[in-house]
Protein backbone atom coordinates (compact mmCIF):
# COMPACT_ATOMS: atom_id res chain seq x y z
CA UNK A 1 0.00 0.00 0.00
CA UNK A 2 2.86 2.12 1.10
CA UNK A 3 4.41 1.79 -2.86
CA UNK A 4 0.80 3.35 -4.15
CA UNK A 5 0.92 6.18 -2.11
CA UNK A 6 4.46 7.04 -3.27
CA UNK A 7 3.56 6.88 -6.95
CA UNK A 8 0.87 8.65 -6.64
CA UNK A 9 3.09 11.46 -4.60
CA UNK A 10 6.15 11.36 -7.24
CA UNK A 11 3.58 11.04 -10.16
CA UNK A 12 1.63 14.54 -9.14
CA UNK A 13 5.66 15.24 -8.70
CA UNK A 14 6.60 14.37 -12.15
CA UNK A 15 3.77 15.94 -13.88
CA UNK A 16 4.04 19.51 -12.24
CA UNK A 17 7.53 19.57 -12.55
CA UNK A 18 8.52 18.03 -15.59
CA UNK A 19 7.77 21.44 -17.65
CA UNK A 20 8.37 24.35 -14.75
CA UNK A 21 11.95 25.23 -14.47
CA UNK A 22 12.51 23.80 -10.83
CA UNK A 23 13.85 20.55 -12.28
CA UNK A 24 11.29 17.70 -12.00
CA UNK A 25 14.47 14.60 -11.89
CA UNK A 26 16.06 16.73 -8.59
CA UNK A 27 12.33 16.64 -7.30
CA UNK A 28 11.72 12.69 -7.56
CA UNK A 29 15.33 12.21 -6.81
CA UNK A 30 14.94 13.89 -3.19
CA UNK A 31 10.83 12.45 -2.62
CA UNK A 32 12.46 9.14 -3.58
CA UNK A 33 14.77 9.48 -0.88
CA UNK A 34 12.23 11.08 1.80
CA UNK A 35 9.59 8.13 1.52
CA UNK A 36 12.38 5.45 0.85
CA UNK A 37 11.21 4.67 -2.74
CA UNK A 38 14.55 3.29 -4.05
CA UNK A 39 16.39 0.42 -5.60
CA UNK A 40 16.01 -0.75 -9.74
CA UNK A 41 12.36 -0.75 -9.83
CA UNK A 42 12.09 2.64 -8.41
CA UNK A 43 14.17 3.76 -10.83
CA UNK A 44 12.19 2.44 -13.50
CA UNK A 45 9.42 3.42 -12.92
CA UNK A 46 10.85 7.21 -12.19
CA UNK A 47 11.53 6.81 -15.67
CA UNK A 48 8.09 5.40 -16.71
CA UNK A 49 6.23 8.25 -15.07
CA UNK A 50 8.43 10.63 -17.24
CA UNK A 51 6.43 9.17 -20.30
CA UNK A 52 3.39 10.34 -19.16
CA UNK A 53 4.41 13.45 -18.87
CA UNK A 54 5.42 13.49 -22.39
CA UNK A 55 2.30 12.14 -23.63
CA UNK A 56 0.68 15.26 -22.24
CA UNK A 57 2.83 17.45 -24.00
CA UNK A 58 2.38 15.23 -27.38
CA UNK A 59 -1.39 15.87 -27.09
CA UNK A 60 -1.23 19.09 -26.53
CA UNK A 61 1.10 20.08 -29.45
CA UNK A 62 -0.40 17.56 -31.65
CA UNK A 63 -1.11 20.17 -34.28
CA UNK A 64 2.61 21.68 -34.09
CA UNK A 65 4.37 18.79 -34.13
CA UNK A 66 2.18 17.46 -37.84
CA UNK A 67 3.08 20.27 -39.76
CA UNK A 68 6.69 20.12 -38.54
CA UNK A 69 6.06 16.64 -39.63
CA UNK A 70 4.63 17.61 -43.03
CA UNK A 71 7.17 19.79 -43.57
CA UNK A 72 9.67 17.28 -43.56
CA UNK A 73 7.85 14.74 -45.57
CA UNK A 74 8.20 17.62 -48.16
CA UNK A 75 11.61 18.51 -47.20
CA UNK A 76 10.21 22.02 -46.69
CA UNK A 77 12.63 23.94 -44.60
CA UNK A 78 12.64 27.11 -46.14
CA UNK A 79 9.92 28.45 -45.01
CA UNK A 80 9.92 32.02 -43.76
CA UNK A 81 8.96 32.68 -40.10
CA UNK A 82 8.34 28.93 -39.26
CA UNK A 83 9.92 26.91 -36.86
CA UNK A 84 10.98 23.39 -38.27
CA UNK A 85 12.68 20.15 -38.27
CA UNK A 86 15.98 21.48 -38.77
CA UNK A 87 15.28 23.86 -35.47
CA UNK A 88 13.96 20.63 -33.54
CA UNK A 89 17.52 18.87 -34.90
CA UNK A 90 19.77 21.62 -33.87
CA UNK A 91 18.20 21.54 -30.43
CA UNK A 92 18.56 18.02 -29.61
CA UNK A 93 21.89 17.27 -30.79
CA UNK A 94 24.31 18.49 -28.53
CA UNK A 95 22.63 16.75 -24.93
CA UNK A 96 21.91 13.85 -27.15
CA UNK A 97 25.98 13.24 -28.09
CA UNK A 98 26.84 14.36 -24.12
CA UNK A 99 24.32 11.53 -22.88
CA UNK A 100 26.02 8.95 -24.92
CA UNK A 101 29.56 9.97 -24.18
CA UNK A 102 28.99 10.46 -20.24
CA UNK A 103 25.98 8.57 -19.47
CA UNK A 104 27.88 5.97 -16.78
CA UNK A 105 29.26 9.01 -15.71
CA UNK A 106 26.10 11.42 -14.73
CA UNK A 107 24.00 7.94 -13.44
CA UNK A 108 26.99 7.23 -10.99
CA UNK A 109 27.83 10.38 -9.68
CA UNK A 110 25.24 12.71 -10.22
CA UNK A 111 22.09 10.83 -9.49
CA UNK A 112 22.24 11.87 -5.74
CA UNK A 113 20.49 14.20 -3.48
CA UNK A 114 24.03 16.26 -2.71
CA UNK A 115 24.70 16.64 -6.26
CA UNK A 116 20.97 17.86 -6.83
CA UNK A 117 21.11 20.28 -4.43
CA UNK A 118 24.26 21.75 -5.33
CA UNK A 119 22.81 21.76 -9.47
CA UNK A 120 19.56 23.28 -7.81
CA UNK A 121 21.41 26.32 -6.96
CA UNK A 122 23.45 26.93 -9.35
CA UNK A 123 20.46 26.87 -12.19
CA UNK A 124 19.14 29.39 -10.24
CA UNK A 125 21.77 31.44 -10.68
CA UNK A 126 21.86 31.00 -14.17
CA UNK A 127 17.31 31.61 -14.24
CA UNK A 128 18.33 35.10 -11.99
CA UNK A 129 21.00 35.83 -14.85
CA UNK A 130 19.00 35.09 -17.89
CA UNK A 131 16.14 37.23 -16.36
CA UNK A 132 18.47 40.83 -15.64
CA UNK A 133 20.47 40.73 -18.27
CA UNK A 134 19.82 43.50 -20.80
CA UNK A 135 19.72 41.95 -23.95
CA UNK A 136 18.08 42.44 -27.66
CA UNK A 137 14.56 40.30 -28.25
CA UNK A 138 14.74 39.19 -31.60
CA UNK A 139 12.55 36.48 -31.41
CA UNK A 140 9.28 37.33 -29.71
CA UNK A 141 7.44 34.18 -30.89
CA UNK A 142 8.68 30.75 -31.54
CA UNK A 143 8.44 30.98 -35.19
CA UNK A 144 11.01 33.71 -34.91
CA UNK A 145 13.97 31.85 -33.45
CA UNK A 146 16.88 31.15 -35.58
CA UNK A 147 18.83 28.23 -36.10
CA UNK A 148 21.90 29.50 -34.44
CA UNK A 149 19.16 30.57 -31.37
CA UNK A 150 18.34 26.62 -31.71
CA UNK A 151 21.70 25.63 -31.53
CA UNK A 152 22.45 27.58 -28.67
CA UNK A 153 19.09 26.28 -26.86
CA UNK A 154 20.25 22.88 -27.69
CA UNK A 155 23.64 23.48 -26.01
CA UNK A 156 22.36 24.91 -22.82
CA UNK A 157 20.12 21.83 -22.52
CA UNK A 158 23.00 19.70 -21.83
CA UNK A 159 23.43 21.05 -18.30
CA UNK A 160 19.76 19.51 -18.01
CA UNK A 161 21.66 15.97 -17.83
CA UNK A 162 22.52 16.78 -14.50
CA UNK A 163 19.73 15.94 -12.13
CA UNK A 164 18.79 19.43 -10.45
CA UNK A 165 19.50 21.64 -13.02
CA UNK A 166 16.38 21.59 -15.29
CA UNK A 167 16.17 21.01 -17.92
CA UNK A 168 13.26 23.62 -19.10
CA UNK A 169 15.04 25.89 -16.64
CA UNK A 170 18.47 25.55 -18.91
CA UNK A 171 16.55 26.14 -21.97
CA UNK A 172 14.26 29.16 -20.90
CA UNK A 173 17.46 30.58 -19.65
CA UNK A 174 19.87 30.08 -22.79
CA UNK A 175 16.83 31.30 -25.09
CA UNK A 176 16.27 34.47 -23.13
CA UNK A 177 20.31 35.00 -23.12
CA UNK A 178 20.29 34.46 -26.95
CA UNK A 179 17.59 36.74 -27.99
CA UNK A 180 14.57 35.31 -27.44
CA UNK A 181 11.47 36.16 -25.47
CA UNK A 182 10.75 34.34 -21.86
CA UNK A 183 7.69 33.24 -23.62
CA UNK A 184 9.22 31.83 -27.30
CA UNK A 185 12.21 29.87 -25.37
CA UNK A 186 8.97 28.11 -22.82
CA UNK A 187 6.71 27.49 -26.06
CA UNK A 188 10.22 25.86 -27.92
CA UNK A 189 11.30 24.31 -24.83
CA UNK A 190 8.05 21.96 -24.44
CA UNK A 191 7.82 21.45 -27.99
CA UNK A 192 11.41 19.92 -28.52
CA UNK A 193 10.82 18.12 -24.95
CA UNK A 194 8.91 15.67 -26.72
CA UNK A 195 11.47 13.89 -28.75
CA UNK A 196 14.00 14.72 -26.11
CA UNK A 197 12.43 13.09 -23.48
CA UNK A 198 10.84 10.15 -25.81
CA UNK A 199 14.52 9.39 -26.77
CA UNK A 200 15.76 9.08 -23.31
CA UNK A 201 12.92 7.51 -21.88
CA UNK A 202 12.86 4.58 -24.45
CA UNK A 203 17.08 4.04 -24.01
CA UNK A 204 16.55 4.00 -20.18
CA UNK A 205 13.54 1.61 -20.48
CA UNK A 206 15.44 -0.96 -22.49
CA UNK A 207 18.77 -0.76 -20.27
CA UNK A 208 15.78 -1.56 -17.46
CA UNK A 209 13.67 -4.38 -19.63
CA UNK A 210 14.12 -6.64 -17.01
CA UNK A 211 12.41 -4.87 -14.63
CA UNK A 212 8.99 -4.26 -16.65
CA UNK A 213 7.44 -6.97 -15.23
CA UNK A 214 3.77 -8.02 -14.26
CA UNK A 215 5.08 -7.67 -10.62
CA UNK A 216 5.62 -3.82 -11.32
CA UNK A 217 3.04 -3.25 -13.86
CA UNK A 218 -0.02 -1.62 -11.83
CA UNK A 219 2.42 0.54 -10.01
CA UNK A 220 4.16 1.85 -13.04
CA UNK A 221 0.36 2.16 -14.55
CA UNK A 222 -0.72 4.57 -11.49
CA UNK A 223 2.31 6.58 -11.77
CA UNK A 224 2.39 7.42 -15.08
CA UNK A 225 -1.46 7.92 -15.37
CA UNK A 226 -1.19 10.09 -12.46
CA UNK A 227 1.68 11.88 -14.24
CA UNK A 228 0.03 12.47 -17.28
CA UNK A 229 -3.17 14.16 -16.15
CA UNK A 230 -1.24 16.43 -13.55
CA UNK A 231 1.42 16.99 -16.60
CA UNK A 232 -1.80 17.98 -18.55
CA UNK A 233 -2.99 20.73 -16.00
CA UNK A 234 1.00 21.76 -15.35
CA UNK A 235 1.79 23.14 -19.34
CA UNK A 236 -1.18 24.88 -19.63
CA UNK A 237 -0.87 26.56 -16.19
CA UNK A 238 2.93 27.66 -16.51
CA UNK A 239 2.18 28.59 -19.94
CA UNK A 240 -0.57 31.18 -18.39
CA UNK A 241 2.54 31.96 -15.98
CA UNK A 242 5.07 32.81 -17.67
CA UNK A 243 3.37 35.19 -19.57
CA UNK A 244 3.16 37.17 -16.02
CA UNK A 245 6.02 35.76 -13.45
CA UNK A 246 9.38 36.46 -13.40
CA UNK A 247 11.96 33.20 -14.49
CA UNK A 248 13.79 34.35 -10.99
CA UNK A 249 10.84 33.94 -8.75
CA UNK A 250 11.42 30.15 -9.85
CA UNK A 251 15.11 30.47 -8.60
CA UNK A 252 14.09 31.91 -5.53
CA UNK A 253 11.71 28.40 -4.95
CA UNK A 254 15.29 26.79 -6.19
CA UNK A 255 17.17 27.92 -3.37
CA UNK A 256 14.31 27.69 -1.16
CA UNK A 257 14.13 23.73 -1.62
CA UNK A 258 17.81 23.08 -1.59
CA UNK A 259 18.03 25.18 2.31
CA UNK A 260 14.88 23.27 3.19
CA UNK A 261 16.30 19.94 2.06
CA UNK A 262 19.57 20.14 3.16
CA UNK A 263 18.85 21.77 7.01
CA UNK A 264 16.11 19.61 7.59
CA UNK A 265 16.75 16.51 6.01
CA UNK A 266 20.64 15.76 4.99
CA UNK A 267 22.31 17.47 8.32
Amino acid sequence: MQDFISAIILGILEGLTEFLPVSSTGHLILAGDLLNFEGDAATTFKIVIQLGAVMAVLILYWNRYMDILKNLATLNFKLPNKLNAIHMVLAMIPALVVYLLFNDFIKSVLFGSAPVLISLILGGILMIVASRVKRSVTAEETDNISYKQALGIGLFQCLALWPGFSRSGATISGGMLLGTSQKAAADFTFIISVPVMLGATVLDMYDSRELLTADNLLLFLIGFVTAFIVAMIAVVTFLNLIKRLKLEWFAYYRFALAAVFYFFVIR
